[in-house]
C-alpha cells in the first residue's frame, strides 16, 4: 500500500469519525440552546402573569396568540409537577399533534390556588434546528470533501519527485556504466534521499568497475600459467617412466587443470559480455545453429540412451552467432549432463521461443538462484563450475531476451523468448 493511500485512509476515517461525533454533539448543543431560549420566553410569560396577579388580584385575561397557549386550572392541593417539559399536543392551527414546550406553575389569587400552564409550539424551534443542522453539516461535509481533494492533489504532487527517483533507481543497472543522476528537489527529505542514492550508486559503480577489471585481468593473467602447467603436464604424461609411477596423480592434475581452464574461459566470456564486446546485428539462422549443436551431441546422447524429441521452425534474427552457440550449447549440455540413462529431452523452437525440457535425477532448482554464478544444487555430482546458466542469463540480458526456468511434472524446463527483444523496442 502506498504511503499517500494509507495516509488518505487514516485522514478519511478520522474525518468521518469527527464529522459524525461533531454533528451529533452540535445537534444536542444547539437543541439545548434553542430550548433554553424558549424556556426564557415562557419564564417571561410567567413573570408577567405573577406581576399582573399581584397588582390586580386576578388572573390576566387570556388573549389568543399564534403559537402560544395559556391555561388556568383551579386546584385544591399542591401541584404534582411544576417546571418545564416537552409534550405532544393537538394543534388546532396545524390540525395535527405537534411538540409543545410548556411551563407549569402554581399561583394564588385572593387565597385561591390555580395551576397555570403556559405553552409555546416547538415547531419553529425544530424547523430552525433542522435548518441550522442541515446547513452546518453540509458546510462541514463540503469542507471535508474539498480538504480531501486538495490534500490528495497536493500529496500526489509532493510525492512526484519520489516516484520519479524510484523509476530511475528501478531501471538502473551497474553494467550499463551510467551514473545515476537524481535531481535535487525543493523538498529537503527527497533531496537528501536523492543525494544519498547518487552517492551510494557512485560507490557501487566504482566498486563494480574495480571488481570487473580485477576479474578480467585475473582471468587474462591466469591464461599463461595455465598454458605452462598444461604443457609441462603433457610432457610428464608423455614420459612413460613418469606415467608408470604417477599415473593417478597426473590424471587427477589434468582433470583439475582442465576444470580450472574452463572456469577461466567462462570468467573471460562473462567479462566480454558485461562490457558488450559482441555485436548483435548479425543475421543468423537460429534453427540451423540449434540443429548443429544437437548433431554434435549425437554420440553422447546415444551413450546415455536418451530419447530426443524436436520441433524446430525456421527462425532468422539479428544476433551474434557465437553468443547463440553459447546459449544453445550450455542449455543442451545441462539437459544431457544432468539427465539419467534412458531419460528424454524435448526441444522446441517455434513462435520465437526456444524451449528445452528434460528429465533429471535432480529435484526442482531454486528459481531465485538458478541463474546466479556458481550456483549448484547440493545433489549435483557431475563436474561443472556453476557458470553455464549464469552465462546464458547474462547473454539474454545483453540481448533483451527473456530467460525463464520452470519445473513441471518432474521436468526441468528452460524457456528463452527470443522475440521479446523486438516487441519491447
Amino acid at each position: 500500500m502506498k504511503l499517500a493511500t494509507k495516509y488518505n485512509r487514516i485522514t478519511i476515517a478520522a474525518s468521518i469519525f469527527i464529522f459524525l461525533v461533531g454533528s451529533v454533539a452540535f445537534y444536542f448543543v444547539l437543541k439545548y440552546i434553542l430550548l433554553k431560549q424558549l424556556d426564557d420566553t415562557l419564564r417571561t410569560e410567567q413573570q408577567e402573569i405573577v406581576q399582573y396577579t399581584k397588582e390586580h388580584h386576578q388572573l390576566p385575561e387570556i388573549l389568543p396568540a399564534y403559537g402560544q397557549k395559556i391555561v388556568y386550572k383551579s386546584v385544591t392541593d399542591s401541584l404534582a409537577f411544576s417546571g418545564f417539559r416537552s409534550v405532544k399536543q393537538w394543534s388546532d392551527h396545524e390540525k395535527e399533534l405537534e411538540w409543545q414546550r410548556e411551563l407549569t406553575f402554581q399561583i394564588n389569587v385572593s387565597g385561591k390556588p390555580y395551576e397555570v400552564i403556559v405553552s409555546k409550539s416547538q415547531v419553529e424551534t425544530e424547523d430552525l434546528l433542522e435548518l441550522v443542522i442541515l446547513v452546518t453539516v453540509s458546510m462541514i461535509a463540503l469542507i471535508l470533501l474539498v480538504g480531501y481533494l486538495i490534500n490528495r492533489t497536493i500529496l500526489n504532487r509532493l510525492w512526484q519527485p519520489f516516484y520519479q527517483s524510484m523509476i530511475q533507481v528501478k531501471t538502473y543497472n551497474l553494467s550499463d556504466h551510467k551514473t545515476l543522476n537524481l535531481p535535487a528537489t525543493d523538498i529537503d527529505e527527497f533531496s537528501l534521499l536523492n543525494q544519498s542514492l547518487n552517492s551510494m550508486t557512485d560507490r557501487a559503480q566504482k566498486d563494480y568497475s574495480i571488481l570487473k577489471e580485477f576479474t578480467g585481468n585475473a582471468a587474462h593473467e591466469m591464461q599463461t600459467p595455465l598454458a605452462v602447467i598444461r604443457s609441462k603436464l603433457e610432457m610428464l604424461m608423455q614420459n612413460e617412466r613418469s606415467l608408470e609411477h604417477n599415473a593417478e596423480p597426473l590424471l587427477e592434475m589434468e582433470h583439475f587443470v582442465n576444470k580450472l581452464s574452463r572456469l577461466n574461459q567462462s570468467l573471460l566470456l562473462l567479462t566480454k559480455i558485461e562490457v558488450k564486446r559482441f555485436e548483435l546485428d548479425e543475421e543468423i539462422q537460429f534453427d540451423e545453429i540449434l540443429k548443429q549443436k544437437i548433431n554434435e551431441l549425437t554420440e553422447l546422447i546415444s551413450a546415455n540412451h536418451l530419447v530426443f524429441k524436436t520441433e524446430i521452425e525456421k527462425l532468422t534474427i539479428p544476433f551474434n552467432r557465437q553468443l547463440a552457440e553459447i546459449i544453445i550449447g550450455n542449455l543442451l549440455n545441462n539437459a544431457v549432463r544432468y539427465n539419467y540413462s534412458g531419460g528424454d529431452i524435448d526441444i522446441s523452437l517455434k513462435e520465437g521461443s526456444l524451449v528445452i525440457s528434460n528429465t533429471s535425477s535432480l529435484p526442482e532448482l531454486d528459481k531465485e538462484k538458478v541463474f546466479q554464478r556458481f550456483y549448484r544444487h547440493p545433489d549435483t555430482k557431475t563436474d561443472g563450475n556453476g557458470l553455464g546458466l549464469s552465462i546464458v542469463r547474462q547473454i539474454c540480458e545483453v540481448a533483451n531476451f527473456r530467460c525463464i526456468y520452470q519445473y513441471k511434472n518432474g521436468r526441468h524446463v528452460f524457456v528463452i523468448r527470443l522475440l521479446d527483444r523486438f516487441s519491447s523496442q
